[in-house]
């Protein structure tokens, strides 16, 4: 004779109607996470391909390019080799710019605390920084963009290298209204090549940095003239005392 089961006397268990709502809401956050993360991925992805590539490969064109093309109908700007642009320009635009170019490694930390000692009312974006930000991200003051090319800064320093950041610099610095490059600064300002310009004329064109639609290498006024001198100052200075050396 079969033995009966008993029935267990244990009901059940209901679900959590408070839980089940509160997994409905974590799924869609959680989706929505995994895939800001593989956007962040993917774009830092796409940074480190852009970086390897145009260290052979020239950039062919920037944002504020692309922007003033939209604006002005087209813009002047040529390639120009680091071979083939005067020596003294080089030196006069590191000069100008980021004098300690060699010796840091994409941040220039004595100019970051002369910035914050003297309020953040002066620029201490080396040249590193600013050819990262011209070939990859935008103008104008925000802490984003700030953000996104310290990132970059290190990397373009690794992959680049000085010689390298430096050429790229000279042809997509902006010299004048639409006028990209050193080759169409040479051209607008002195009827010129880059291999031909004399110490002068680069300090010149390294002085309208970093305001190029305010000033003009070709007609310079008094601050110009004055900065232009200590341009050709720096210039010798850093190649006398070696800090020319990674890009010459």
């Amino acid at each position: 004779m079969a033995k009966s089961k008993k029935k267990s006397g244990r009901k059940p268990a209901k679900r959590s109607t408070k839980s089940s709502v509160s997994s409905s809401m974590r799924a869609p956050f959680r989706t929505a996470l995994k895939w800001a993360l593989r956007g962040v991925m993917g774009l830092v992805a796409l940074v480190l391909v852009l970086m390897v590539l145009f260290k052979f490969v020239n950039p062919p064109t920037t944002w504020t390019m692309w922007s003033e093309r939209q604006r002005l109908g087209a813009v002047d700007q040529k390639w120009v080799p680091i071979e083939d642009i005067a020596p003294v320009l080089a030196r006069s635009v590191v000069a100008a710019e980021d004098a300690n170019f060699c010796n840091h490694w994409g941040f220039d930390m004595r100019a970051i605390r002369k910035a914050i000692d003297d309020g953040a009312n002066r620029g201490a974006s080396t040249i590193t920084q600013q050819t990262v930000k011209n070939v990859f991200l935008w103008q104008g003051r925000n802490w984003l963009r700030k953000a996104l090319e310290a990132s970059m800064t290190p990397l373009a320093e690794a992959i680049w290298g000085k010689k390298r950041i430096l050429e790229i610099y000279l042809n997509v610095a902006e010299f004048d209204e639409g006028a990209f490059g050193v080759d169409a600064a040479a051209h607008r300002y002195f009827r010129t090549t880059p291999d031909k310009l004399n110490a002068r004329q680069s300090a010149l064109i390294a002085g309208v940095l970093p305001d190029p639609k305010d000033r003009s290498a070709a007609k310079p006024g008094s601050f110009l003239s004055r900065r232009a001198q200590s341009i050709m100052d720096g210039a010798a200075t850093i190649q006398k005392d070696g800090r020319a050396n990674c890009f010459e």
